[in-house]
Parts: C-alpha cells; structure tokens; sequence
C-alpha cells in the first residue's frame, strides 16, 4: 500500500508506456560498491542510468522496498495500466511500435552473478547499464514518453540484524527475513481459570491413539472456543487439568493430568510433580506414570516430547501392560501453581545437563589423566646408578649368592 502511494501519481499523470527493468539480484551495497560514489564516476558501473535520473523531469529513489511488494509489482502495474506486461528484449524492441495514446507494460529481465561464477559482479552490472542505456536511448530515438523503474526480485547482499527501515517503509534490501518452519502453528495455551489464570498447557503437537489408531487432537486444543474443562480444579496443594473430547474413538474420552504440590525441607522449597496421567474412555480408566515432569513450584516444565513412544523418550510409562493407549505431547510445557496472569514463567527442562555425549568425553578425559598421571608417576620413580667403574682401581665384583 506504501509503494503504490508512491507510484500511483507517476502512473495516472505520467506517460502510459510503462518498462519494469527487474533484476534477479539487486542490493543497496551494489551502487555503493560500483557506482563511483566517492568522485571517480569514470569508474561509475551506472553510467546510463545515473545519466537517465539527470535527464529526467522526475525521479524517486526507494532505498527500501518489501519483498511482497516487488512479488506484486507486475500485477499491479497491470490493473493500473489495464494492459498486459510484455516480455521484450533488445531485438524485440526493435520491432515494437510504441503508441504514446496506449498504455504499454515492458517486462525486462537483467541477470545478476555472484563473484563466483564466470563474470563478476562488475561486468555483470556494467552489461545490465548498457542495455538500459540502449532501450532508453531507443525509446528516446522514437520520441516515445515512458516510465522507467529498476527493481530487483531479492537482494544480492545479506547482512544479518538489519534495522527496519525508519517510517515503516518496508526493509533494507540487505535484509533478509527469518525463516520460520511451516510446520509450526501458533496458538495461546490452554488457561483453566477460577478467579484467575491457574493452570497453563501448552503443546504444538497433542496427538494420542488407541489400538494404533492416532487422532491429532492439537486443533480441538488449543484453537477450540469451547473446550470442555469440566472436572478441573485448583488449590496450594494440588491441581488437576481435565480436557473431555467427544465422539473421540467412538467415544467420550477424558484426560485428567494431576500434578501435586510439596514442601521439602532438604531443598528449603516447593517442588511440583505430576502424580498421574489418566484416561477415563467408556467406564474405564487408563494410567500412565509421569513422575518425570517434576520441578520448582515457582518454574514451569517443558519438554521437547512428553510421550509413551520409546524414540520419543519413553517419559509416559503405563501403569499395567498391554496397552492400549499411546500419547505424544511435542514441545510440552505446563505450570500449575504460581502462575501469573496467561505467561508462563521460566521452564525447567526434561533434558539433563550432562548428555550421553558429554559424560562419554568427561570419562575419555579422566581415563587419558590417568595414564598421563600414571606416566609421571613412573619417569619421577626412576632412580639414578650411585656406582660406577672406575679404570684406575678395581672393578667392581658381583658375587652371586645361591
């Protein structure tokens, strides 16, 4: 909408031959780094297109444009000018006959190479000045009005943690957007409340199955208005977050996660566990043992996997086998007690500090000490001869003694 302010002016009062110049890489670096801009412009790469910004009775520079918007730039040049956009090179444009009474769209594509192919970046955008320098000058040979821009789909440049770009025009073109997995969806906790929040749940996957039979039931989670709670409840002391689903399996399936609240006067502190995970499906009730997910009463608890799959860590341990239900929780996190408005606060995390990994290098470290220690300890042990032969006087005897 930024852009288009800019350039709806130029488009309703300005000539109707429209060419779009559009480069596949392009950054703001590029004509600091090509463009003579210290007062060597013979060393200028844009020679033609400094000349046609001179020439022109007006001109406008965006330092910042959106990706999206160069994305759209060629259908909105289309509805604005209701013609089509023409692809056309040196040759075609030879054979063009321009109409200044009909508005005309030309789509000109410029390449761009990194330093790393055959050309460099130099060459590449010296050839890409002479052809803009050759259909302006055409252009101009035919006395046909026109409207020039010079795009590029992406930079050529990436610098990391670039500012936005004052005023809310878009980013730098330096700038590169944070990739964000598309697989990840995010959505607010689920929050049982009396008289405030009391307890938080959060997942970005709760899957469960029965008899291998898998349901993802992350949806009617977490993006459900109407999310039957019924049979939670909250005190000091214990807390119980229960989620009823209908017409799961066939049936009315609830889960009931129980977590428990104590003092330890070892640690001088409120420890939380949670005591148990039960199923309540069809009359009858189904266990797991969760004593993992323990903390500090004043902490959440987060989990990459909190599941009953052994490649998933193996935390939901049933209570009776065989089993019939399976359950996954990915990125679980959950806080029942000291819970301040609908955050949670700091997590302690399932992972231990000392990985398989880690206790591998620590036990490879202390066995080489060893036997470097053991080494020292035999070069220091070694004693020197106190006796030697002496030519002058009698030699030294051994007797051997049987």
């Amino acid at each position: 909408m930024q852009l288009s302010t800019y350039l709806d002016p130029a488009l309703e009062l300005g000539p109707r031959n429209v060419l779009l110049f559009l480069q596949d890489k392009l950054s703001i670096e590029d004509f600091t780094a090509y463009g003579g801009v210290f007062g060597n412009k013979q060393d200028s790469t844009f020679s033609n297109l400094e000349n046609a910004l001179d020439l022109a009775p007006s001109s406008l520079v965006l330092p910042a444009v959106d990706w999206y918007a160069v994305s759209t730039l060629t259908t909105y040049l289309q509805e604005k000018l209701g013609a089509s956009p023409l692809h056309v090179d040196l040759a075609t444009l030879r054979e063009l006959k321009l109409n200044a009474s009909l508005p005309a769209l030309l789509l000109i594509r410029l390449p761009y190479t990194a330093s790393s192919g055959l050309m460099a970046p130099r060459e590449v955008l010296t050839g890409n000045d002479e052809v803009i320098g050759q259909v302006l000058s055409m252009l101009k040979s035919e006395d046909v009005p026109y409207t020039a821009a010079l795009t590029a789909v992406r930079p050529s440049r990436v610098a990391r943690d670039a500012a936005m770009v004052a005023g809310g025009l878009g980013r730098q073109l330096l700038q590169t957007t944070p990739k964000q997995p598309v697989s990840v969806v995010v959505h607010p906790p689920v929050s049982y409340n009396d008289t405030a929040p009391r307890i938080l749940f959060w997942a970005q996957n709760f899957s469960v199955a029965y008899r291998d039979s898998w349901e993802d039931l992350t949806a009617r989670t977490f993006d459900a208005p109407s999310l039957n709670m019924t049979g939670s409840f909250w005190n000091d002391s214990i807390a119980r977050l229960s989620l009823t689903y209908e017409q799961l399996f066939g049936a009315t399936v609830t889960f009931k996660f129980t977590l428990v609240n104590r003092f330890y006067p070892v640690s001088a502190r409120h420890w939380f566990t949670m005591e148990r995970l039960e199923i309540h499906s069809n009359g009858s009730v189904a266990y797991f043992n969760v004593s993992q997910i323990t903390g500090p009463s004043i902490y959440s608890f987060h989990c990459q996997y909190v599941s009953s799959l052994s490649n998933k860590g193996n935390i939901l341990v049933p209570d009776t086998q065989p089993f019939l239900w399976q359950m996954t929780l990915e990125e679980f996190q959950i806080q029942a007690f000291n819970v301040t408005g609908e955050q949670f606060s700091y997590a302690t995390d399932c992972a231990g500090f000392f990985s398989p990994a880690i206790w591998m290098g620590l036990l490879t470290s202390l066995f080489m000490l060893f036997i470097f220690t053991y080494g020292l300890h035999m070069i220091l042990s070694l004693k020197t001869m106190d006796r030697f032969d002496d030519h002058k006087g009698p030699t030294i005897t051994l007797t051997q003694i049987v």
